[in-house]
């Protein structure tokens, strides 16, 4: 997380589905752009909200015991789709966040029920549910739209 005027920025994706702001976190090229694009994708075809904020860098502010999520000014409205470079979506300039998800690392191998203490996680203070999932996984987007139900 790095600071800029009492910004926070974080290495992440922000999006809403539905009514709720996810953010996805995850190492560089662990699949959070391709996740969100499936997730907004697999939303407009069920006839269901889900629109961009942002990509790669994420403002975090911490307000009245919500999180609130931005774009950074310079990328917004852009997301990278692997072979086809950045492109432009709609977006949204902010929104609250209610879910973490967490992308594993193919290699980190998945717990089939996770303890209590995986299910939420701390950012800025304030606690939120956390989901981890292998985001290069097909399986991926039906459980987070189980999970954020």
């Amino acid at each position: 997380m790095s600071s800029q005027h009492g910004q926070y920025f974080i290495h992440a994706n922000a999006l809403i589905v539905g009514a709720k702001g996810l953010l996805l976190r995850g190492p560089s090229g662990s699949g959070k752009s391709s996740l969100t694009l499936a997730l907004i994708a697999q939303a407009r075809q069920t006839n269901n909200f889900a629109c961009l904020v942002a990509d790669d860098r994420v403002q975090i502010e911490a307000v009245n015991g919500r999180l609130i999520a931005r774009p950074h000014e310079k990328i917004a409205g852009l997301i990278e789709a692997r072979g086809l470079g950045l492109i432009t979506l709609p977006h949204l300039e902010a929104c609250v966040l209610h879910a973490l998800i967490d992308l594993a690392s193919p290699d980190q191998p998945q717990k089939r029920l996770p303890e209590e203490s995986d299910k939420t996680a701390q950012l800025m203070g304030i606690q939120l549910p956390r989901l981890v999932v292998a985001a290069h996984d097909w399986t991926a987007v039906t459980l987070i739209n189980h999970f954020i139900q």
